[in-house]
């Protein structure tokens, strides 16, 4: 295959705030900063990563893409995200979902699954 998913570009107002939390949920650190991006990813080789981007606007609308994370004990991971800073949103899901919608420090949508190992499981 000569495609591969690279890395997930987001916007954000605090690149260093908002770095600092996804390193912190995911366990990931810090690849590359300067002003105009921050890199994160569990290391140079693991693809793919997350690159944070300036931009002077606010969050307006809810996101058309959003990351989608399998825990091995979802209340755990809910309360720990929270923790961290996220918090939990409602965009129109239903109450009986098996998985949180959570938002990150500026608004960007996430979910937490119930526990996957798979794809299509």
């Amino acid at each position: 295959m000569a495609l591969r998913f690279y890395q997930l570009a987001v916007d954000a107002h605090d690149l260093p705030a908002q770095a600092r939390f996804w390193c912190a949920a995911l366990d990931w650190r810090v690849l590359y900063e300067d002003e105009d991006e921050i890199v994160i990813g569990a290391d140079e080789t693991a693809l793919p990563g997350i690159c944070f981007l300036p931009v002077p606007e606010d969050k307006a609308v809810k996101n058309r893409l959003h990351i989608d994370l399998s825990p091995d004990d979802q209340a755990a991971e809910v309360e720990r995200l929270i923790g961290l800073g996220a918090r939990r949103i409602e965009v129109g899901q239903p109450s009986d979902v098996t998985w949180v919608v959570l938002a990150d420090p500026e608004g960007n949508e996430f979910c937490v699954l119930r526990p996957k190992k798979t794809l299509t499981d």
